[in-house]
């Protein structure tokens, strides 16, 4: 359904390191690199992260969310450890969540910027 996605950030610096590093061990790296812009994704961007001078302010009640699909639990794992290490906060350690499915296991972070992130696998 989408091409892509785009957030934007209130230090385009720290968000590269952050998504460099958050996303690394789900397999998708930075792609494009702007001065005012990155791009992430496996084979083509996916997630454009932005330069904004009024990113969208955080709010943990609007349902608003971004979840990155896994190849497997060992990749979730790991996408959670990074990035707390990069300054994430926790929103759920990882596991399975079975009010989604019996098989659906994720991880939850804000990013530096209160956008709150995924990474799921459904094996």
């Amino acid at each position: 359904m989408f091409d892509h996605v785009s957030i934007g950030v209130s230090d385009i610096k720290r968000a590269g390191r952050f998504y460099d590093a958050a996303l690394g061990p789900l397999g998708y790296t930075r792609l494009s690199d702007g001065e005012g812009s990155l791009g992430y994704g496996a084979k083509e961007v996916a997630l454009w992260v932005l330069a904004a001078a009024r990113p969208v302010k955080p709010d943990m009640e609007s349902g608003l969310h971004f979840c990155f699909v896994a190849k497997d639990s060992k990749a979730v794992d790991a996408f959670y450890a990074a990035a707390l290490k990069a300054g994430a906060k926790d929103n759920g350690r990882p596991g399975v969540r079975a009010d989604y499915g019996p098989k659906y296991y994720a991880a939850y972070a804000i990013d530096p910027d209160g956008y709150r992130i995924e990474a799921y696998c459904g094996a």
